[in-house]
């Protein structure tokens, strides 16, 4: 599959708002990392740049010009698929968290999750909390997915300084 083209028009903040667009952008690279060169993740998922799955060939190298605008498609594609399905109103915080979240999943399994069931039943609270359950990869559990679900969580619940 081709690399996406540089940047166009519609961008990251155009797609779920400035302060959502920075969450997103500080918070993804930190829990999913950045290699530049394709590679198997811990459950054998072809992976690349910053936790990219469509484009990532095993083994290629790529620039970190390449992981940036791999990033920006993968965000505004995962925001896509969860306005998508959320049709409740979310503050900034709750997208970011639900964006981050999908991103790491995949909208799939977001948009048939509790999680999103109870946002969509504006059951914030309850929405939030599921961050929590997710902490599972493969079967196991992974600390980087506790402590990325921890502060997904605090995200979600706006209390993210």
């Amino acid at each position: 599959m081709p690399l996406p083209n540089k940047p166009g028009k519609r961008t990251l903040a155009a797609t779920v708002g400035a302060t959502a667009a920075a969450l997103l952008i500080s918070y993804v690279p930190q829990f999913e990392g950045t290699v530049l060169r394709g590679y198997k993740d811990p459950i054998g998922v072809v992976t690349a740049c910053t936790g990219d799955t469509k484009f990532a060939v095993l083994g290629r190298a790529y620039t970190p010009e390449e992981c940036n605008r791999i990033l920006q498609s993968d965000l505004i594609a995962h925001a896509d698929g969860v306005n998508g399905c959320i049709t409740a109103p979310l503050t900034p915080y709750q997208r970011a968290a639900a964006i981050s979240f999908a991103f790491n999943v995949g909208v799939t399994k977001f948009c048939g999750s509790t999680m999103a069931r109870k946002f969509n039943a504006k059951d914030y609270a309850g929405a939030c909390a599921e961050f929590s359950r997710w902490t599972y990869a493969g079967g196991k559990q992974y600390p980087g997915l506790v402590s990325r679900r921890a502060t997904e969580r605090k995200m979600c619940e706006g209390k993210l300084q």
